[in-house]
Order: structure tokens, then C-alpha cells, then sequence
């Protein structure tokens, strides 16, 4: 009898499937880790802009809040001179996350503010990049919607529960 050697079609089929399986229950824990990721850095950008807004308030009280988040960051310029048209107080990537174009860790950012006030919101590109919204007016509490949907106005964004 000959020695038989390397393996059967049995044995090969039996280790694809074991790769199969390993990968099926990896590859949704990975994209949840994926999310949270996503989320966490969503809420610091949002706590970020927040701070930004107010620090922007007290450095050009006659301007009151800036009134929009292009306006926080450097304006492409470098070196960066703060000035009420560009403060210098974010980086570009996130002063400039108002479309899906240039997200930022999947979720895009609007901070329209007025003289009296301002209302900060991230939404994310799509439910593969997160869950939920956040949001912050001046109170600086970043608040967050369950459902990922838009957040209004600053009074829908008042009654949202708040980031723990």
C-alpha cells in the first residue's frame, strides 16, 4: 500500500467551514466596535465645538456665538491668525464635517450659532457608522438621540437624555 499523502477533501471542506464560523461571529462584533468608536469620537467633537463656542464668545463678545462652525477653525489658512472669521479654536478637519463628503469618523456636524446662542448637532452618514445623535446648546451638555434621527432645534435637543 502507498503512504497517502497531504489532505482530503473532507479534512479541507471541515477547516473552511471552522474559518466560516470564526468569522461569522467576529465580524458583527466588530462592526459594533466599529460604532462605539464612531460614537465616542462624535461626542468628544461635539464636546469640542461646545467649548470652542464658548471660548469664541468671550474672545469676540461683540459677535456673540460664531455663526457657523467654519468660523472655529483655521479657515484653511496656516499658520492660523484667530480672527473673528476664523478663531483657530478647532482643527479644519472637523470645522469643515458639514457633508458626507468630509465626515468625520462617519458623522457630520452643524453649529449655527447667533448672537445669544448656539445649537450643535452630529448626524451620523449612515446606520453603519452609528446608532445615535448627539447634540449640545450653551449649557454644554451633550445630549443624545436614541434613534440617530435629526435633532430639530435646540428645544428638541433641551429634552434628549444626557451623556453619561
Amino acid at each position: 500500500m502507498r503512504k497517502q499523502t497531504g489532505f482530503s477533501l473532507i479534512e479541507l471542506l471541515i477547516v473552511v467551514a471552522i474559518i466560516l464560523i470564526i468569522a461569522a461571529i467576529a465580524i458583527p462584533n466588530l462592526m459594533r466596535a466599529r460604532i462605539a468608536a464612531n460614537e465616542a469620537s462624535a461626542v468628544a467633537s461635539v464636546h469640542t465645538i461646545s467649548t470652542a463656542e464658548e471660548v469664541y464668545n468671550s474672545s469676540y463678545p461683540g459677535t456673540g456665538y460664531a455663526p457657523t462652525l467654519a468660523n472655529l477653525g483655521a479657515g484653511g489658512v496656516s499658520p492660523c491668525v484667530p480672527a473673528f472669521t476664523s478663531a483657530c479654536l478647532i482643527d479644519d478637519v472637523l470645522a469643515t464635517a458639514a457633508n458626507a463628503a468630509k465626515a468625520k469618523s462617519g458623522y457630520v456636524f452643524a453649529a449655527p450659532g447667533t448672537a445669544s446662542t448656539f445649537f450643535i448637532t452630529a448626524l451620523p452618514v449612515a446606520p453603519s457608522t452609528g446608532n445615535r445623535s448627539f447634540c449640545a446648546v450653551p449649557d454644554t451638555i451633550t445630549r443624545f438621540n436614541p434613534t440617530g434621527a435629526a435633532i430639530a432645534d435646540a428645544a428638541a435637543c433641551g429634552v434628549l437624555g444626557a451623556i453619561q
